[in-house]
């Protein structure tokens, strides 16, 4: 497994950096604002008007953004069934040094939550049992599933949402293609959305080549622009 390190970003927020690949789990620009701004304002926020609602996250990695969608869940009354996929999970020396639930009690401080629940929320989705379903909370349901991406079978017309939060096409191209992305695309509910904080090109070609319906619009901080794509009924 390639060397990874804790840095901080720029929100405050930390995140994992692997040196051998200049590569990092989260925006260097700050981890907290990308995740919502990528995952909840141009993800969940488009679909929460269901009273349930089914997520499919391709890269689990640190649990930020399972923990942050577990906290909209509990604040919109919202049910979620969250399915997170992760070939190399963090380990426990790794995620009980991040800072997640101090920072977000400091970058929203209307939070209906306290640090001390922030800080139970996110051992549970960490260290929730592997492969098997578990209830975080009453409107918050996870699975976590140790896979490669490229070989997991994904259900069909499953999925309301899905995080696409693999590492960049930089380092690891083989996850930005058609083959993948057609998986998503069946795995889909019809009406479903993709959003990614890629805009690449190739990447925007890849996701419309399959059937997405294809918008680019402006990206988190230090990125001019990102993807959502939908799956049209």
């Amino acid at each position: 497994m390639l060397y990874r390190e804790i840095i901080p970003t720029e929100d405050g927020s930390a995140t994992i950096y692997i040196p051998e690949w200049n590569e990092s789990y989260h925006s260097k620009h700050g981890a907290i604002q990308e995740a919502y701004h990528v995952f909840i304002k141009n993800g969940l926020d488009l679909i929460s008007d269901r009273n349930e609602v089914s997520i499919l996250e391709i890269g689990f990695g640190t649990g930020l953004n399972s923990l942050i969608t577990l906290c909209e869940s509990i604040q919109k009354n919202l049910k979620i069934n969250y399915l997170g996929i992760e070939k190399y999970p963090v380990s426990e020396n790794e995620f009980s040094i991040l800072n997640y639930p101090k920072s977000l009690k400091e970058f929203n401080s209307e939070f209906n939550f306290s640090e001390d629940e922030l800080f139970q929320f996110y051992n549970e989705l960490m260290k929730a049992q592997w492969e098997k379903e578990i209830s975080i909370s009453p409107e918050f349901n996870l699975t976590k599933i140790q896979a490669d991406f490229l070989e997991y079978e994904f259900p069909q017309n499953q999925f309301d949402l899905i995080y696409f939060d693999a590492f960049g096409a930089r380092v690891q191209p083989e996850l930005w293609t058609e083959i993948l992305f057609g998986k998503l695309f069946e795995s889909l509910k019809s009406g479903g959305i993709l959003t990614t904080y890629s805009a690449k090109g190739s990447v925007r070609r890849a996701l419309i080549s399959v059937g997405f319906q294809v918008e680019k619009t402006p990206g988190p901080p230090g990125k001019r622009e990102m993807l959502v794509a939908r799956k049209e009924n």
